[in-house]
């Protein structure tokens, strides 16, 4: 039996929580799901500057935690990117 999920601290919400493409119709577009513990160790690890062991201190998980949350992120945003796909945030 697999242990519990930890509780992710995250100290961010976005405003908005859909990004598209320019010029398409959201409902015309598929989308990536991007977790908002995946949306923090981005912007803890990316845009802050943070190295994985300090995020993952703020974060209230382990190191490893944030590496994987920052592969699965960094591969929605790239689909999404490359394929013309819609970014819906979501989680709590």
């Amino acid at each position: 039996m697999p242990r519990p999920p930890r509780p992710r601290c995250v100290s961010w919400l976005p405003e908005a929580t859909l990004f598209k493409p320019a010029g398409v119709p959201a409902r015309l577009l598929e989308q990536v799901r991007l977790g908002l513990d995946e949306l923090e160790a981005m912007r803890l690890c990316d845009l802050e500057g943070l190295e994985q062991a300090a995020a993952a201190e703020r974060m209230g998980v382990s190191r490893q935690t944030v590496g994987r949350l920052l592969e699965r992120g960094r591969a929605a945003v790239a689909e999404a990117l490359t394929a013309g796909k819609a970014i819906l945030i979501e989680g709590g």
